[in-house]
């Protein structure tokens, strides 16, 4: 590209910056293969460092400013101690725009050009950084404003030095970030669409380009390359061809056999059986076998699948000054990968051209239906039917209303009802894990979500600078509404309120069919206690806000709770041994029975010489130890699980 027209786009985009980071390394300290999530500028003004872009080595050992686009790998080496600045930024055309710009973006996209080079002055960049991180940390709307404003002058200030250097951007090669993506991925559901989305371009582009340089279309290299780890698996584990199907990227054993059948003329078991000591004797890694993989010169390249916990570097002692501080760059990071957030991306003929296609995506973006949904942060206009889902909570009320997230928190993708709900594997494979809370921004932000939940206040102002971001708590202090008014909650976000009332009407009736069975185990004028022998305390569970199978014992079955347990604000009270009898009931479920501290509490005297204890009108029902069980979450797949429970341990103390 002519750099008269990488200026020329300047000037028609609109650009969102994502991050500004300031970052400091020891010598010797490596930032390794990091993907940029979107465009980014790096500018070195301390120290020395060997810097690689993809492959293409750079010496710094002066002011040095680097440009990549979104999707290639940067590994930084620093010789001495090294500090620089980080702009990430996402350019936008706005429709409607001149055929020749859209072309241009499509093809011969600038912002994903990399270059290198030392500036000829310095210090007209860096004031610009430095008052650009200083505005960037401000939160008023008018320093948003001025950012900008100091951005486009930084902008204009590099352009001018590059074009007086005579400095040529060079074009990326995409063929190499398709094929290391593709390694990078090959075990999750990949298409043209979304390989071209992941690299931010158009897919006519993408297969013409992969075309001529691998003599292959992508998709059939990531089969090659699914076939090859597949042979791997075979010839170095006992693992059946169902895990190994699952391992690669396939949907099922059946489709794995039937591939591996067209590559290799023999089935998967015959195989294993002919080759399954082979492996001992090659030199070398047989994922390589059979694979022209484009050479990358970088010795610190290694596999990325988990490059976002990487170190990035030591903050600044400056950007160091409390946790608040701390918590403020993690959401920088997050917001870098924001730039990948927001733009749909229908699906379109791969033989259709670079520019229709580009057209089509970005009039497709300019005409996403909107609605305003009320929430308690007031009212924010969302999609009216969001595609791409991610939440930190409520995983299975989404399910349950035929929403499959692209991302959820570690925790929620272990739930107990998961095994037991009848859901294909293939929905799961396909859920991205975004680990704790917060959920990782840039897992999140290569996800680019159209819509995220936020169960947690704290966490909004992150999630934000990725994506539109709902508000919908779930803990209020310590306690929590009931699960049904969650349920309404949710499906409201989505428009799907019948679905959610049809499930309440089935679940009701459940609950009428169980009150049935256990009809006269607790005699009117009895009440009902809820204990949990937690691993730091003993709790008494409240009537209302509760936890642990509350709500299903004391609002679905309307089992009667005491007066203590009534008079709870929090959801539970955390009680000592010595008092725990003035809070029970004629009838007693108790939690964690089976945990770890509640062996002392069960052959304590003060225990059996509870009544219900001696009456035998104690009915333990769950375990809180380190696997979950149907009793940890209340979505629609636990409650229908806890009901069962309940019933059958009441119907079992009879006996």
């Amino acid at each position: 590209m002519k750099l008269e027209d990488h200026m020329m786009l300047w000037n028609q985009v609109f650009i969102k910056i994502m991050d500004v980071r300031h970052t400091a390394m020891e010598q010797g300290e490596a930032l390794r293969a990091y993907r940029l999530p979107v465009s980014a500028f790096l500018y070195t003004i301390r120290g020395s460092a060997q810097v690689w872009l993809d492959g293409n080595a750079h010496v710094a050992k002066e002011p040095y400013i680097f440009h990549g686009g979104k999707g290639m790998n940067l590994t930084i080496l620093a010789s001495d101690e090294l500090e620089y600045y980080m702009i990430l930024y996402k350019p936008i055309l706005p429709l409607p725009n001149r055929q020749e710009f859209v072309h241009l973006m499509g093809e011969d996209n600038p912002f994903h050009f990399q270059y290198a080079f030392a500036p000829s002055h310095p210090l007209a960049l860096f004031d610009k950084l430095v008052r650009l991180e200083k505005e960037w940390d401000q939160t008023h709307a008018l320093d948003k404003l001025h950012v900008k404003a100091i951005f486009y002058q930084f902008v204009y200030e590099l352009l001018r030095q590059l074009d007086q250097q005579r400095i040529r951007p060079v074009r990326p090669n995409l063929a190499s970030l398709a094929t290391h993506y593709l390694h990078e991925h090959y075990a999750e559901t990949i298409t043209l669409e979304s390989l071209a989305q992941a690299l931010d371009c158009s897919e006519g582009h993408l297969s013409r380009q992969f075309k001529s340089e691998m003599q292959n279309s992508p998709i059939h290299y990531l089969n090659q390359v699914r076939m090859n780890n597949a042979i791997r698996l075979l010839m170095r584990t006992d693992a059946t061809l169902q895990e190994i199907a699952e391992q690669v990227g396939f949907m099922d054993a059946h489709s794995l056999s039937r591939s591996f059948k067209k590559y290799k003329g023999l089935s998967p078991a015959r195989f294993r059986k002919k080759h399954a000591h082979d492996w001992q004797d090659r030199e070398l890694p047989l994922s390589m076998d059979g694979i022209a993989v484009l050479q990358i010169n970088n010795p610190l390249y290694n596999d990325i699948e988990n490059h976002y916990q990487y170190k990035t570097g030591r903050e600044l002692l400056m950007q160091r000054r409390t946790k608040i501080a701390v918590m403020a760059l993690v959401m920088c990071i997050s917001l870098m990968v924001s730039a990948c957030g927001n733009t749909a991306h229908p699906n379109v003929n791969s033989q259709g051209s670079a520019n229709k296609t580009e057209q089509s995506n970005q009039q497709a973006a300019a005409t996403v239906k909107t609605r305003i949904v009320s929430t308690q942060k007031g009212d924010i206009k969302i999609p009216a039917e969001p595609k791409r889902v991610a939440s930190d909570q409520y995983f299975g009320y989404l399910l349950k209303l035929g929403i499959v997230p692209v991302g959820v928190r570690s925790i929620m993708l272990n739930e107990a009802w998961i095994s037991k709900s009848g859901l294909p594997e293939t929905v799961m494979a396909g859920i991205e894990d975004l680990g704790d809370f917060p959920m990782n921004p840039e897992k999140l932000t290569y996800l680019e979500p159209d819509l995220i939940i936020s169960s947690i206040e704290e966490n909004i102002e992150l999630y934000e600078k990725i994506g539109t971001t709902v508000f919908l708590p779930y803990w209020e202090d310590n306690s929590t509404a009931g699960p049904i008014d969650k349920f309404r909650r949710i499906s409201k976000i989505f428009g799907k309120e019948q679905a959610a009332e049809e499930w309440i009407a089935e679940y009701e009736q459940k609950v009428a069919d169980a009150k049935k069975k256990i009809a006269g185990i607790i005699k009117e004028g009895e009440t009902v206690s809820i204990v949990q022998f937690g691993w730091n305390g003993l709790y008494v569970l409240a009537a209302e806000g509760g936890n642990y199978g509350s709500s299903t014992i004391y609002q679905m079955l309307r089992l009667p709770p005491t007066k203590q347990a009534l008079q709870m604000k929090d959801g539970f009270a955390k009680v000592s041994l010595e008092v725990l009898p003035d809070y029970l009931g004629d009838h007693v479920f108790v939690y964690g029975a089976e945990d770890k501290g509640a062996e002392k509490i069960l052959n304590s005297p003060v225990w059996k010489g509870v009544p219900a204890v001696k009456k035998g009108q104690v009915y333990y029902y769950g375990s809180s130890g380190e696997k979950q069980d149907e009793f940890v979450m209340e979505d629609p797949y636990s409650l229908e699980l806890q009901l069962d429970k309940v019933v059958k341990v009441l119907l079992a103390g009879q006996k």
